[in-house]
Parts: structure tokens; C-alpha cells; sequence
């Protein structure tokens, strides 16, 4: 089947794929730190204050996560889609209308629970379920509703909030859940999709379906995890101190902020390309390439420090969140199968969810101690290198089990 034939036959799924991962972008830290200055004005919040209340909900998003995700082997995708999308929108009202820090918290843990958490494993999930056959295609599809995410919601965000202030901005971000999302999503998903031949065919080869248990005792799942969740960590990290970077380079935050254009571009470029590789090849095999183009951004980082340096430092990488987040996308059902993948995903983004909250944190503790910024990245660099070549042993565990 051609690409475009794919895309044709499957249009509904994967628009409604597609459309999860858009709408978590409410949930997401590039769209939440927007409201970071009139909340730490509002309510005599430091950064620090504001930074630990944050850690500390997106903790225990990832502490509930494994609980409620594996909701998805248990019901129907369209039922958990409108629970996670209503959700969402009331935490957005929360959030418009918070009036202490208890209720900022409140709001921060549903945010990342329904919008990074729920919302990403439930396209994720869905999009490697429903497509066997063209799990990376599907996958990198998916995606894509990140990048756009990125680039749509922040430039909205600050022009309503120009014009209706940052509680008005939530509110309409909760409407727009309620009365745009909900309802195309719903009509999406209103109708199941009935695999074809060749993917029943494919399911019936898949071979032993684990379940969540079995996937944890597995100690290839926690060395691989350690690996593909580097991005995560290594990123937000470096996105949350991006105003202590751009000081230290001499940088303006407009020149930073604009080189998110390049990230953008870098995923969805590496997306389509990864995913029919992914089809081809297996993500098995290309588990040991996937920490090369954020070793890559690293070392550059690290040690150049003219201008123009941002921009290939953010291609390379939205190139690595393009890479590995399809290439994850696919490899949990490949490798464990597709019958308890909502639990088995969920322990997945949960680790995700809490390599993007520890970043931040440790990583201005040890600003604090005087630790060199460019000796942080740098060790980045190297715990990147390393991995390729643990993600490497893995990839050739994961096939020597396949052909004993």
C-alpha cells in the first residue's frame, strides 16, 4: 500500500490521532509557562515556588498515570477520548479561574495528567493498536499533532490574552476543547476500524503478548527507557533555563524563541521519514540510532557559541524528538505486543512524564552549586553516546529473543 493510499483509507483514525496529540498541547510545559509571570505576579510567587509547585503536580501525574492509562485495554478509545478531552477542559477552566496555590496545583496535576499524560498515550496507544502493519506510518502521524501544537498554540495563547487577559485566554482554550475538540473527535471515532486481512494475519504472528507485570521484570525495558527518555529529560531541561542560557550566550530570548521554528521542522521531517523505515526495518533495529542527533545537539551546544548555533541546535533537536518519539510509539507493541499496551504504555509515559519533571530541577540545583551550564550538556553529550551503545545491546536482545 502506498503512502497515500494509507493516509486515504485511514484518513478518520488518524485525523483523530492527530488531533489527540494537537489538543495536549494545553497540557504541555511550552503552553503552561506562558501563564508563568502573571501567576508568580498574582500571587507572590518566586521562580523557585512556582518551579517546585510545578514538580511536584507533574509527579503526581506520573504517580497516577500507570493507574488510569491502563484504562485502554479495558474500553473503547472513543469513551476515554471524551473522559481525557472533558477533563482537560476543566482543568483549563481551573486554571482560568484559580484563586490560591492550592488551586494552582490542582490545575498543574490535571493539566499534565489529562493533557501531556492521557491525551499522548491515548493517541500513541491507539495509532500502534489499530495499525499493525503500518505502525511506524500511523505513529508518525500521530506525531505530527506535537509540532503543530508548538507552533499554533503559543502565538494564540499571547494574542488573547492581549486582548482578554490570561484568564480569559484558558477559558477559551476550555471551549475550544469542549465545543471544537470534543465533538470532531467523538464524530472521528464514531465508527471502529476493522483491520484488514494482512493486519489480522500480522497480529496472529506477533507471538507472546506480555502483560504489564512480565514487561517490568523485564530488565530490557528499564536499560531502553533510561535511553529513549533522555530527550525528555535533556530538553525540558534545557527549555526551562532557556533564559539563563541565552544569557550566558549572549543571546536574545526573540532569537532563541524564533529558533523553535527549526524544531518544529526538524519533527515532522524526521517523522515522515522514520515511520515507514520504522515499517520497513523494524523499531528494533533503529532503537541504537535514535540518541545520535541529540548527542549531536549537545556537543554543539556545548561548545560553539555564535547565534546561529540555536537554530542548528534546535533542529537537531526537534529531529531527535521526531526520530524517537515514533520510533518509542512503535516499539513497545513490536516488542510486547498489543493486548495490554495501555498498561504497559502507561508505566512508559509515566517514566516520561517524571524524566521531564526531574530535569528542571536538578539541573538549576546544580546551577545553584556553580556547575558550569557547558559541563552539563556536555555530560549530556556523553550520556547519550553511551546509550546509543546500551540501546544497541538491547536492539540485538530484543532480536535474539525473536529468532530463538
Amino acid at each position: 500500500m502506498t503512502y497515500f493510499a494509507f493516509l486515504r483509507e485511514n484518513a478518520r483514525w488518524l485525523s483523530a490521532c492527530y488531533l489527540l496529540t494537537v489538543f495536549s498541547g494545553f497540557g504541555q510545559t511550552f503552553f503552561i509557562s506562558l501563564s508563568a509571570g502573571d501567576l508568580q505576579a498574582e500571587f507572590g510567587l518566586s521562580h523557585g515556588d512556582l518551579g517546585l509547585l510545578y514538580m511536584l503536580a507533574t509527579l503526581g501525574s506520573a504517580l497516577t498515570l500507570p493507574w488510569v492509562g491502563k484504562s485502554l485495554d479495558h474500553f473503547p478509545v472513543r469513551w476515554i477520548a471524551a473522559v481525557v478531552l472533558t477533563g482537560l477542559a476543566l482543568f483549563c477552566l481551573a486554571m482560568a479561574y484559580t484563586f490560591s496555590v492550592w488551586m494552582i496545583v490542582v490545575a498543574f496535576y490535571g493539566l499534565r495528567l489529562c493533557g501531556q499524560g492521557m491525551m499522548g498515550h491515548t493517541s500513541l496507544t491507539a495509532a500502534g493498536r489499530w495499525f499493525t502493519a503500518q505502525r511506524g506510518r500511523a505513529v508518525s502521524i500521530a506525531i505530527l499533532g506535537f509540532p503543530t501544537a508548538e507552533a499554533i498554540f503559543p502565538l494564540g495563547f499571547v494574542a488573547l490574552s492581549a486582548m482578554i487577559g490570561w484568564r480569559g485566554a484558558w477559558t477559551v482554550g476550555a471551549l475550544a476543547l469542549l465545543l471544537v475538540a470534543l465533538p470532531v473527535v467523538l464524530m472521528l471515532l464514531a465508527r471502529d476500524r476493522v483491520p484488514s486481512a494482512s493486519e489480522v494475519a500480522a497480529v496472529s504472528t506477533e507471538g507472546r503478548q506480555w502483560t504489564r507485570g512480565e514487561a517490568l521484570r523485564d530488565w530490557r525495558f528499564w536499560l531502553v527507557s533510561c535511553g529513549v527518555n533522555a530527550p525528555a529529560f535533556i530538553g525540558t531541561s534545557i527549555f526551562f533555563h532557556q533564559v539563563y542560557l541565552v544569557e550566558l550566550r549572549g543571546w536574545s530570548l526573540e532569537l532563541f524563541a524564533s529558533a523553535f521554528l527549526m524544531m518544529a521542522l526538524g519533527v515532522v521531517c524526521a517523522s515522515l521519514v522514520i515511520g515507514p523505515l520504522i515499517d520497513r526495518f523494524s523499531a528494533r533495529q533503529l532503537l541504537p540510532f535514535t540518541l545520535i542527533p541529540l548527542m549531536c545537539a549537545c556537543f554543539l551546544l556545548a561548545n560553539f557559541y555564535a547565534p546561529i548555533v540555536a537554530f542548528f541546535f534546535m533542529g537537531l533537536v526537534g529531529i531527535s524528538n521526531g526520530f524517537n518519539g515514533t520510533l518509542v510509539g512503535a516499539l513497545w507493541p513490536e516488542v510486547y505486543g498489543t493486548q495490554h499496551m495501555g498498561a504497559i504504555r502507561s508505566v512508559a509515559f509515566a517514566i516520561m512524564v517524571f524524566a521531564s519533571a526531574a530535569g528542571p530541577g536538578l539541573i538549576g540545583w546544580l546551577i545553584d552549586l556553580g556547575v558550569s551550564l557547558d559541563l552539563q550538556v556536555t555530560v549530556m553529550g556523553f550520556y547519550c553516546l553511551i546509550f546509543c551503545g546500551v540501546l544497541a545491546f538491547c536492539s540485538r536482545a530484543y532480536l535474539s529473543r525473536e529468532h530463538s
